[in-house]
């Protein structure tokens, strides 16, 4: 009968009891934590030689961190980016520790010391409003799955909102039958907030939902946006539609559509256009 570790037990406290329930994070969140600990172990077992039956806390020491995050950086070949996202895992998980495994707390401490790398500032990736009209004139409305698209990305910059925050959407998120319309997102940390809709968007949305029968009573519960099998729409299937119009758009205009265009991207454009507008966003 296989022992478990302490490193074991920890970590999955950690991730299942400690961060959905103590922290409220959320699931993406949890996933990424998850994988960096995944590289990790793998780098204990093909490069110190510690396979996962046998990896202790008391090998999560200061050195060993650094040199997987060298690793990372020069065998893997890394970004800073990606590697100050695998040390915030490892960190979060040593500032849970310093209050659990309080006799090693001067090493958790050491850890949590870590800098992170500096990384390079890109600058911003956003639309301009004639970019936006073109990448929303892309979808061929004659069509279900164009109608489905425009309704969607439209939403999209409308709200401002997280791709996450879209895909989670459901029909009784939504209020446009009476004046303020309005719709209500989930972010981080499940958090919600109430996002007033332009008349425009109103319009696009209704149709999508009359077309769809989402206005029937035992809809309510079920995803504003699914695929053909009827479940919800994941953050990878919203970033293919963003893409599949993005580059024909691009084709058409390169010199206002860039040639990579991201769910954020469209957030951002959404904000910098209320600052061209003298939107106070604070």
């Amino acid at each position: 009968m296989t022992t478990r570790t302490d490193f074991a037990k920890y970590l999955t406290r950690f991730l299942s009891e400690y961060l959905p329930h103590q922290r409220n994070v959320s699931k993406n969140t949890i996933a990424s934590y998850r994988d960096s600990f995944v590289q990790f172990i793998n780098y204990m077992k093909d490069i110190n030689g510690i396979p996962v039956e046998r990896l202790l806390l008391k090998h999560l020491t200061r050195d060993n961190v650094i040199n997987y995050l060298q690793w990372l950086h020069n065998t893997k070949k890394n970004t800073s980016a990606t590697c100050n996202y695998r040390l915030a895992a490892i960190r979060s998980f040593c500032s849970y520790l310093q209050y659990i495994v309080i006799d090693n707390m001067v090493e958790w401490q050491s850890i949590l010391s870590i800098k992170a790398k500096k990384t390079e500032i890109s600058p911003p990736n956003y639309l301009s409003m004639e970019g936006i009209k073109l990448l929303l004139a892309q979808p061929d409305t004659t069509s279900w799955k164009g109608r489905r698209h425009l309704a969607l990305l439209s939403l999209m910059y409308d709200t401002g909102a997280r791709v996450q925050e879209i895909a989670d959407l459901t029909v009784d998120c939504v209020r446009i039958d009476t004046t303020p319309y309005t719709i209500r997102l989930t972010g981080k940390g499940r958090k919600t907030r109430i996002v007033p809709l332009a008349e425009a968007q109103v319009d696009i949305l209704r149709s999508y939902m009359e077309e769809n029968n989402l206005n029937d009573p035992n809809m309510m519960k079920k995803p504003l946006f699914f695929n053909g099998r009827h479940e919800k729409l994941t953050r990878e299937g919203i970033t293919y539609i963003l893409k599949i119009y993005a580059d024909m758009a691009n084709k058409q205009q390169p010199e206002i559509i860039p040639k990579k265009i991201s769910c954020h991207s469209i957030r951002h454009s959404k904000a910098m256009h209320l600052l061209q507008a003298g939107v106070n966003l604070v």
